[in-house]
């Protein structure tokens, strides 16, 4: 469902569980970053009317979600504040195409694998945590997180077509199976 090629190690949620102030502060920047993401495809491809209503949704719904890890990081007494990002995102795009439709069918595609990444990390929290407020939002994510992945697969099959966005999903797939293998022990959602 989800199209990742592999699966986190189980020492990811250990390192989580241990960190979680910090795993806390990198999700409120991950539901920033990928709602300015969302905006910043609206600017690129504004001549893409199928893209537009959906990445708007998108980026609304992904404010939403970094509002609720604000409010969670208050209630924690946890200050909102700049942190490192993981090279993740970064080494993940670094295999889009530079031309056109590639670029954008392989951003979508990229933008994808980070939301199934993050769908199936939050599942993992999600069963590690005990009851109480952490088990419940991430419980509560998981719906949207894989809807956003399916949301950006759709989205690349507006700009190629399907043979072309299965074959390079598979491609980029394993691509991001090989990133996360060789990212830092960062108590990070996606390292």
């Amino acid at each position: 469902m989800l199209n990742l090629a592999s699966a986190s190690d189980p020492s990811w949620v250990e390192r989580a569980l241990a960190d979680l102030d910090e795993i806390l502060l990198d999700h409120a920047h991950c539901e920033k970053k990928a709602a300015s993401t969302a905006v910043s495809l609206l600017f690129r491809y504004p001549e893409e009317s199928a893209l537009l209503g959906p990445l708007a949704a998108l980026a609304r719904e992904e404010l939403e979600h970094f509002e609720k890890v604000l409010a969670v990081l208050a209630r924690r007494a946890i200050p909102f504040r700049r942190q490192a990002p993981s090279p993740y995102a970064g080494q993940l795009l670094a295999a889009v195409r530079r031309e056109e439709p590639g670029r954008g069918v392989d951003t979508l595609l990229c933008l994808s694998l980070i939301e199934a990444r993050s769908c199936e990390r939050m599942r993992l929290l999600a069963e590690a945590l005990p009851a109480g407020e952490l088990r419940d939002l991430y419980t509560s994510l998981l719906a949207s997180e894989a809807r956003h992945h399916r949301t950006y697969v759709d989205l690349a099959r507006e700009l190629a077509s399907h043979e072309e966005v299965r074959e390079r999903q598979a491609q980029l797939a394993a691509h991001e199976a090989r990133v996360l293998a060789e990212q830092p022990c960062l108590p990070r959602m996606h390292t």
